[in-house]
C-alpha cells in the first residue's frame, strides 16, 4: 500500500502535472495560472495524484482532479479531494463547483450533487474552464463545505 504524502504544487511540478493531465485526457492549457492552489498526492517522490482549486471568495471551482494509473482505485481521487476542500475552507470556501465528462459518477458518493449550470456564480462561469475548455456538455455539480 503507497503511503502518500499530500502538499501544495510548486512550479517545479509543473511538467510532470501536465503529463499527468494529459494522461487522463484532461485539460492542461491554463492549469499553471492557478498552480499555487493545486494540491498533490506523491508517493516516494513520484507524483500520484493531483487536484486543482481555483477560488473566488466563497466559491471555489474545483478542477484537475487524476490518479497515476498505477494509484487508482486505492481511494486516492477521494483523499485528494478531501485535501483540497480542507485547503478551500482555510481560504473562506463555502461552495465548491466543477464539471466533469468523466467523473460523473464519483463525485456524487463525496456529496456532490448535479446542479445547472446557469445557477454557478457569475466569477466562476467566466473562468476558462466553464467559458472554453470544458464542453457544454460537461456534467456541473456542487457542494457546500461549511
Amino acid at each position: 500500500m503507497p503511503n502518500f504524502e499530500f502538499g501544495p504544487a510548486s512550479q517545479a511540478d509543473a511538467v510532470a502535472i501536465k503529463h499527468l493531465l494529459a494522461q487522463a485526457d484532461l485539460p492542461s492549457e491554463d492549469f499553471a495560472a492557478h498552480l499555487t492552489h493545486f494540491r498533490l498526492a506523491k508517493n516516494d517522490g513520484e507524483l500520484a495524484g493531483v487536484i486543482g482549486l481555483e477560488p473566488f471568495g466563497e466559491a471555489g471551482l474545483l478542477r484537475s482532479l487524476v490518479a497515476a494509473p498505477a494509484y487508482r482505485g486505492q481511494g486516492l481521487g477521494q483523499a485528494l479531494v478531501e485535501q483540497v476542500t480542507g485547503y478551500a475552507r482555510s481560504l473562506g470556501v463555502r461552495e465548491l463547483y466543477l464539471l466533469t465528462t468523466t467523473a460523473a459518477d464519483f463525485f456524487p458518493r463525496l456529496g456532490f450533487r448535479v446542479i445547472d449550470r446557469a445557477s454557478v456564480p457569475p466569477a466562476i462561469q467566466t473562468t476558462a474552464e466553464f467559458a472554453s475548455i470544458c464542453p457544454s456538455t460537461a456534467v456541473c455539480m456542487s457542494k457546500r463545505i461549511v
